[in-house]
């Protein structure tokens, strides 16, 4: 009897923990039945909490300073401010919120608009669900996603005739340590974050990835992650 009392217990101290743990989610897209579909379905996970919706992009801002949620989804097309208009907005605030661009949209230009907008993910509507739910706790954990299509429609746009070979791009050979910075900027963390993670200084990191620029030929982080993405380059 003490047992089960003590398991009791034990799972009752337990549970607090486990309600803290929910991912807070806002929406944002002008269609109200998408809205609801969109809320019962990511309702069902236990461990997500929509704690906000948004119509029009001039209301986004406002949830992400009042209810800051830890995911926002955020539709290209809306009325009032549109998705690319609420990126460009609140690129330079410091919100602890992750922007994933859900999304019908199949202009490329606006797929890389966005990322360069600071976005986490790009998940298209037609996406199964089931995707859309992990792509959420990817980017909840720190990385960026992009499913083959958005990925291969991104790096389209980086391509050009003029650049080199990617093969001669790998003919520097990356460090341990440059590789592993490489794959922290993929997941997503500023480089304030990957000092203190590396146990380095900010402006080491800043040094790394100046030299990783230089060898890999890439002008910005969007394009080192998606080269991290491409070449599955991985922390140790």
């Amino acid at each position: 009897m003490a047992q089960r009392t003590s398991s009791t217990a034990a799972a009752a101290s337990e549970a607090p923990a486990a309600k803290s743990k929910k991912i807070k989610i806002a929406v944002a897209d002008d269609h109200t039945i998408f809205r609801d579909g969109l809320r019962r379905l990511l309702g069902l996970e236990p461990d997500f909490e929509i704690v906000a919706e948004a119509q029009d992009g001039t209301e986004v801002p406002d949830i992400l300073r009042d209810k800051e949620p830890d995911i926002l989804l955020l539709d290209l097309k809306m009325p009032g401010l549109d998705g690319l208009g609420v990126l460009q907005r609140i690129q330079n605030q410091k919100y602890k919120t992750k922007i994933i661009v859900l999304t019908a949209s199949d202009d490329e230009g606006e797929y890389v608009q966005a990322m360069k907008y600071g976005t986490c993910g790009i998940v298209l509507k037609q996406t199964a669900t089931d995707l859309l739910i992990k792509s959420i706790r990817k980017v909840y954990g720190g990385e960026i996603w992009l499913d083959a299509k958005t990925t291969a429609a991104v790096m389209r746009q980086f391509a050009s005739p003029s650049e080199p070979n990617p093969r001669e791009r790998d003919k520097p050979r990356l460090s341990n340590r440059e590789r592993e910075i490489v794959a922290l900027v993929a997941q997503g963390f500023k480089n304030k974050e990957i000092a203190e993670r590396m146990f380095i200084s900010e402006q080491t990191v800043k040094n790394h990835l100046h030299n990783i620029f230089d060898k890999l030929g890439v002008s910005d982080r969007l394009e080192l992650a998606l080269y991290a993405i491409h070449r599955n380059i991985r922390p140790l």
